[in-house]
């Protein structure tokens, strides 16, 4: 069976041998009832800056300095976003797939169910939230395809994305 994210170099697994990482966890979301109050509460304690998405009724976290490229410059660490309690009550995690279609399918053979199906966020890729077999709500990520290269004499640069993928 294909794999659904990037083979990623592995940790050590439960029986000691060395194992192949499926897919990294590259953002994380938390739920608010109020949002300016969340923002002022993680600024403060944390210096979380963030971009407020009032389209999408979101904000990005930024927790976490960039590089030239948009993604985290901190080995290790991960951006991520708040959003309006509703549906979704608890933080939720999310993990970087390569074919998110692909994905979801093998989450509905193995026992687990589609909480909100494939969404694009313009100019970045596209995520869905699925319910694991134990009743956790999980994010998945795809990025969106690499901008062709510039035509000779533009700038050539591509944007990153929030979540470091």
């Amino acid at each position: 069976m294909a794999r659904t994210s990037r083979a990623r170099p592995g940790i050590g697994s439960l029986d000691g041998q060395e194992s192949v990482m499926a897919g990294g966890v590259v953002h994380f979301e938390l739920p608010a009832d109020d949002e300016n109050r969340a923002r002022e509460f993680y600024s403060s304690v944390f210096g979380w800056g963030f971009q407020v998405m009032p389209e999408m009724e979101y904000s990005l976290a930024l927790t976490t300095p960039m590089d030239e490229e948009g993604r985290p410059a901190v080995s290790g660490s991960i951006n991520g976003g708040l959003f309006r309690r509703g549906e979704l009550t608890a933080p939720v995690v999310t993990v970087d797939v390569d074919d998110i279609d692909a994905a979801l399918e093998q989450i509905v053979a193995r026992g687990g169910s589609v909480q909100r199906a494939k969404m694009e966020v313009p100019g970045s890729g596209w995520n869905a939230y699925f319910t694991d077999t134990e009743g956790n709500v999980v994010g998945l990520w795809q990025n969106a395809a690499p901008a062709a290269p510039a035509p000779a004499g533009g700038s050539g640069e591509t944007a990153g994305n929030d979540i470091g993928a």
